[in-house]
């Protein structure tokens, strides 16, 4: 099935955000972090704004078949917003949960690659188009921009049924981040290609 992917213009913000709303609300990670409804649906948008807004600057944010799905890759010296991200935990994150959240940022920050690459921060299909190769145009969109590059991309997948198709896309698993009762994280490196 063809797909009309491409870059999102600033004026498409929020159709790139709403969509990841959408195809996160089920997400395990997300929802352990954002664990009640109202919770997540007024931090969400925050919450994907800090991880991956800079997208938007760098030619990295992209849409497929007019806001079905959605991706933010952050280019080469781009870095989420931590400061924002410690924020939200502090303010709307039980603390109970919040010692889990900092010992997630850790692992992340341990597998992150220091050498440039693009970093896939998010990336979701709205759940009434699931399963059509969305994503899969997505990933091949934004990875044909790793290549002409020459970098790696990057990215942490929060869902483990999303595991084997970032694997088909030449995407390494490179280990696994779950303390405590946090449910699995995959840091998974694909590496660079001409």
């Amino acid at each position: 099935m063809d797909h009309t992917v491409k870059l999102a213009a600033a004026s498409e913000r929020g159709a790139v955000l709403h969509t990841l709303m959408l195809a996160f609300a089920t997400d395990p990670c997300i929802r352990y972090t954002f664990d009640k409804a109202d919770a997540y649906l007024t931090a969400f948008l925050p919450f994907a704004t800090a991880m991956g807004g800079g997208a938007f600057a760098g030619e990295g944010a992209w849409l497929a078949d007019d806001g079905a799905a959605a991706a933010l890759w952050l280019p080469p010296g781009a870095e989420s917003d931590q400061e924002t991200l410690g924020a939200l935990i502090q303010e709307r994150i039980a603390p109970e949960k919040q010692a889990v959240l900092g010992e997630v940022v850790e692992g992340m920050g341990r597998y992150h690659p220091h050498e440039p690459h693009w970093y896939l921060a998010m990336i979701g299909v709205d759940p009434m188009r699931q399963g059509q190769g969305l994503g899969s145009a997505l990933l091949k969109a934004g990875l044909k921009r790793c290549d002409a590059d020459g970098l790696p991309a990057y990215l942490e997948s929060s869902n483990p049924k999303n595991v084997p198709l970032y694997e088909r896309h030449g995407f390494e698993v490179m280990g696994l981040i779950q303390p405590a009762d946090f449910p699995p994280l995959y840091p998974m490196l694909r590496p660079a290609r001409r």
